[in-house]
């Protein structure tokens, strides 16, 4: 079965706190974004790499190839205005049969085995997302006032999201909408049932310089666990 992953890197870097943007900060020696790349490229060579990158970012992306000798095979793709249109754009150039991943470009401490895992779960049940459980309180906020919610009843969404292709491809015909912050989120809206996997914690999304640090850390542990295999 044909198999597809389409990890966008949009990010300007605000909440980083940087002029470079965010997939491009080095981690380990090479550009966040490269490692995310190489991990889907280690689970399975014969996955279809799509980057979704903004048009004034393209030309930074092909410089740090070159200086990082990075030949991992992928295809770039013009973003649009928000995630959504740049899934979109992804979309529109991949193998209609089969299955796609969708997946961040900070996320780059993925696992090969969740990787894997989400392409044989959506091949027979049509959507895979994973999700982690939450271990600290919440407290929701209204107007006047604030009060203690059950955490079981809640869970932090991860990527890769996976799903057959052409039910995903379908889902992104509907018009786009605020509430779509992931491609779950559409998927669903066009009817489709979101099925849940078990997530990993060390998948984190690189959003914050603490982010950074905490990565370096588990990018060497990580490492460090693969060389004792």
């Amino acid at each position: 079965m044909n198999k597809s992953v389409i990890i966008v890197a949009g990010g300007a870097g605000l909440r980083m706190k940087t002029e470079i943007p965010k997939q491009f900060l080095i981690l380990a020696g090479k550009p966040i974004l490269m490692h995310s790349i190489s991990k889907f490229y280690a689970a399975d060579s014969t996955i279809e790499i799509v980057v979704v990158l903004p048009f004034e970012h393209i030309a930074t992306w092909d410089l740090l190839c070159s200086k990082h000798r990075f030949i991992v095979p992928h295809q770039i793709v013009s973003g649009g205005t928000e995630r959504y249109h740049s899934v979109k754009n992804g979309l529109s150039v991949v193998d209609p049969e089969g299955l796609v991943a969708v997946h961040d470009g900070v996320r780059p401490l993925v696992s090969l085995s969740l990787i894997l895992q989400g392409f044989r779960f959506a091949a027979e049940h049509k959507s895979a997302v994973p999700v982690v459980a939450l271990t600290e309180s919440l407290r929701k906020l209204d107007e006047i006032s604030n009060h203690p919610v059950d955490r079981r009843q809640f869970c932090l969404v991860q990527t890769p999201q996976t799903f057959q292709t052409r039910l995903l491809l379908k889902a992104y015909e509907t018009d786009f909408r605020p509430e779509f912050t992931d491609d779950a989120a559409v998927f669903e809206a066009a009817g489709n049932p979101v099925n849940l996997i078990e997530g990993i914690a060390e998948n984190i999304k690189i959003t914050t310089p603490l982010d950074l640090v905490i990565a370096e850390t588990l990018f060497k542990h990580q490492n460090e666990q693969n060389f004792q295999v």
